[in-house]
């Protein structure tokens, strides 16, 4: 499974999702769990703001060699699952490319989705965003500017909702599907994983 995640910059709350993911796919032996990120108004070639590289350090991940990339419609044809971190911006990415938008969400929306459904499946996530509609934001703020303790908490808040679903959509296997919300070759179904908890504690004891 490939994750895309979308911010604006892509030096702040993607980047920290990316690195995370790679991180629980390697701390979950997950190899075909793979990410990247990128940003709507991106400051290209530029490495992670030196705060968020701090805070993906605090939970296990490693920043070293990122460099922040524009989003590019060919980066969310190649996604199985886009991840924005407001809803303008995943507004914003169902208009990049015809039929993504069943496979597009804020990580808080998927999140929600997959806690309240026990959905295991891209497709299932999909199937369920109307029924369960939200009122209410569900955006992560942008810390940039701000303290270290406010890179902190978006941080933390990224580690729980994203964690919890990477579990849920760990790929176990490739079976080809059928319907017209759902992705050629993909089925995704829980592998076993260590409790969120556990997870996080072993993180900040890096």
């Amino acid at each position: 499974m490939h994750v895309l995640f979308v911010c604006n910059s892509n030096v702040c709350r993607s980047v920290i999702a990316e690195r995370l993911t790679l991180a629980f796919a390697a701390d979950n032996d997950l190899p075909g769990l793979t990410a990247e990120s990128a940003g709507t108004r991106a400051l290209v070639g530029f490495p992670p703001e030196p705060l968020a590289a701090e805070t993906i350090a605090s939970l296990g991940g490693d920043a070293t060699g990122f460099k922040a990339r524009k989003l590019k419609p060919e980066m969310v044809d190649r996604a199985d699952l886009v991840l924005a971190m407001t809803e303008s911006l995943r507004d914003q990415v169902a208009e990049l490319a015809f039929g993504v938008a069943p496979r597009t969400f804020t990580l808080a929306e998927a999140h929600r989705i997959a806690k309240v459904t026990g959905a295991k499946s891209i497709a299932a996530l999909h199937r369920a965003r109307n029924d369960l509609a939200y009122v209410g934001r569900e955006n992560i703020a942008d810390p940039i500017g701000l303290s270290p303790g406010a890179f902190l908490e978006v941080g933390d808040q990224i580690a729980e909702l994203l964690f919890p679903l990477l579990q849920a959509l760990a790929p176990h296997e490739q079976t080809e599907l059928t319907g017209d919300d759902e992705r050629p070759g993909l089925v995704i179904e829980p592998a076993p994983a260590r409790p969120l908890s556990a997870f996080l504690a072993a993180q900040r004891r890096r």
